[in-house]
């Protein structure tokens, strides 16, 4: 028997299908936890009149022959032409990926699960996926064929994100360095 959705419990930290098993997110450290605040609230400012961003926002991504699965990325864009004409409560879990999919990476994570992810965000039709990693202050830009390793000389800039600009050393300057 086929199932047209893979439904799983709402727990605290999320759970998600990944590799074909439920998965429990990672409870959030400190730098996890402000590096995703800072992050969306730049991407927040930005989004105004482009679509709508969120931590935490669960989506439910199907595949080709495949159910729907949950996936909840620590920081989501959606742009409005993908929320034009849904209601309300499709909108709280929307049955699409989002545009562009932040994952920032924890201690625990396993780099076949974060792999895993970032595929079915690709195949389901997210533009971005952006791998954040506190520990090297470092992002992994995914796309469609391409994958782009910036460090903290570098600035975050992609066509998924029009206009949008960030330095990527005063990103993790002011998330992660201990106040003084």
């Amino acid at each position: 028997m086929a199932l047209d959705e893979i439904i799983l419990p709402i727990t605290k930290p999320e759970t998600e299908w990944v590799r074909g098993r439920a998965l429990q997110k990672m409870s959030p450290t400190r730098d996890h936890g402000r590096l995703q605040m800072k992050l969306a609230s730049l991407l927040d400012a930005w989004s105004r009149g482009r679509g709508e961003v969120a931590t935490e926002w669960r989506f439910r991504i199907g595949l080709p022959g495949g159910p729907l699965r949950p996936l909840v990325p620590d920081i989501s864009f959606v742009a409005l032409e993908q929320l034009r004409g849904l209601e309300r409560e499709a909108i709280q879990t929307p049955a699409f990926a989002p545009t562009v999919a932040i994952e920032v990476l924890s201690r625990g994570d396993d780099p076949r699960d974060v792999a895993s992810k970032i595929d079915v965000y690709l195949r389901g039709g997210s533009l971005l996926v952006i791998i954040v990693d506190p520990a090297s202050r470092s992002m992994t830009l995914h796309d469609i064929g391409a994958v782009t390793a910036l460090g903290e000389r570098d600035t975050l800039r992609h066509p998924a994100l029009p206009e949008f600009e960030l330095a990527l050393g005063d990103l993790f300057a002011s998330a992660l360095d201990l106040p003084t």
